[in-house]
């Protein structure tokens, strides 16, 4: 049986219709899920591709460098003094670092980077690659609720002179807001105690 022309012109539209709605609305869902996923991040090194840190705040001004012997610590001061670093502190750092996302981007002019205090940060991250590439994060003050710190990451003006302010977790100031003791490898008081020494029973004078 011949179908009319109308009803097989509306069989193909049906057709191409299902294809579009596969296409955008479950692949292309996939799609647009991954590209936001790699936009919220705020970087795309691993940990193991870092070679050394620089952590700025007002009050302290640390350099970290991955250790060159295979043995702990992994990381190492360099100053204000030398010696090896705490590696559960380092690693809490460099976990945010390495998996920390952006919740938002905002796009403001760089004359207005104040009201972030961008301009004067309260802390800035320099990291150094294993290939001589460098980033920087540059951490501002939270936000209105106090549940987000305004950021900058790698910042560089866009054609239109605006900057990216990324809003990010407040554990990145818990991270790097540290007394230099902190940093330091706790010492291991268990093996400096002196031995302890239980006098031994006098002998009592007994009567036979």
């Amino acid at each position: 049986m011949k179908l009319p022309k109308t009803t097989l012109i509306l069989i193909l539209l049906a057709l191409g219709l299902g294809g579009f709605v596969y296409f955008y609305e479950i692949r292309g869902t996939t799609v647009r899920e991954e590209t936001k996923e790699q936009k919220q991040k705020i970087f795309s090194f691993g940990e193991d591709d870092v070679q050394s840190l620089t952590v700025k705040t007002r009050k302290l001004t640390l350099n970290l460098e991955r250790n060159p012997e295979p043995s702990n610590p992994k990381w190492v001061i360099k100053s204000p003094i030398s010696g090896p670093a705490n590696d559960a502190i380092v690693s809490y750092l460099m976990d945010l670092l390495v998996k920390g996302k952006s919740n938002s981007t905002l796009s403001t002019p760089v004359k207005e980077l104040g009201q972030f205090a961008l301009d004067e940060p309260p802390a800035t991250i320099n990291i150094t690659l294993k290939n001589r590439q460098s980033h920087q994060l540059i951490l501002g003050k939270s936000n209105f609720n106090g549940r987000f710190l305004y950021a900058q990451a790698d910042p560089a003006a866009k054609p239109d002179g605006n900057i990216n302010v990324l809003l990010v977790s407040t554990d990145f100031a818990n991270a790097v807001n540290r007394d230099l003791s902190e940093w330091q490898q706790p010492i291991d008081n268990s093996q400096k105690l002196p031995p302890l020494n239980i006098p031994k029973p006098s002998p009592t004078n007994s009567k036979p």
